[in-house]
């Protein structure tokens, strides 16, 4: 019986779950397999913009704009590494193709053509990602510690940052709301 991978799934956490790195958070899932699992987090801003890591790296953006882009933490691993989810895919040095229209790149490329307002037409730019080692993501599944269902562009890239977690679990007809957040009471 193979496994089923939840690759471009939103993984929505469920009210009870307390850790500070994924409280009422959204993940995307980039690759889900039997060795493990690796995602970003799509709704936790950092409080840090796009100019401030381009100055980092010698990039400077055509354009306010561009500059004042916000960067997401996308998880508590490597959070000194720099990831971008986005659509359209394109042409760039590390890209993970995940669909047709969800790609991920972590090469400064990407992030050169974004400062010269070429790059994709939605983008997430995170430091950091969500990893799960084998079995890990199944366990915390088994004991309901999130929801998953089918991701959504839209949801990704256009629906505002505060509505995201119940904007991905009304895709499954959930209304976190009516969920209690306290384990094993009824």
């Amino acid at each position: 019986m193979g496994m089923n991978s939840l690759a471009n799934h939103f993984l929505i956490a469920m009210p009870s779950l307390m850790d500070p790195n994924f409280h009422r958070s959204v993940t995307y899932i980039c690759e889900h397999d039997e060795n493990g699992a690796m995602g970003i987090v799509i709704n936790r801003p950092m409080g840090v913009q796009l100019i401030e890591v381009l100055a980092q790296m010698d990039i400077v953006p055509v354009n306010d704009r561009i500059g004042a882009t916000e960067v997401f933490t996308g998880g508590p691993v490597q959070q000194n590494r720099g990831f971008v989810l986005h659509s359209p895919t394109g042409q760039w040095e590390s890209m993970l193709q995940i669909t047709d229209e969800i790609a991920i790149t972590t090469s400064k490329d990407i992030l050169v053509d974004i400062s010269e307002g070429q790059g994709p037409a939605d983008c997430l730019i995170t430091l950091g990602y969500a990893g799960w080692g084998p079995g890990q993501l199944e366990a915390e599944m088994t004991a309901n510690d999130w929801l998953s269902g089918p991701a959504n562009a839209q949801i990704l890239f256009n629906v505002g940052i505060e509505e995201r977690w119940k904007a991905a679990a009304a895709l499954l007809g959930v209304d976190l709301d009516l969920l209690s957040d306290e384990v094993g009471h009824s």
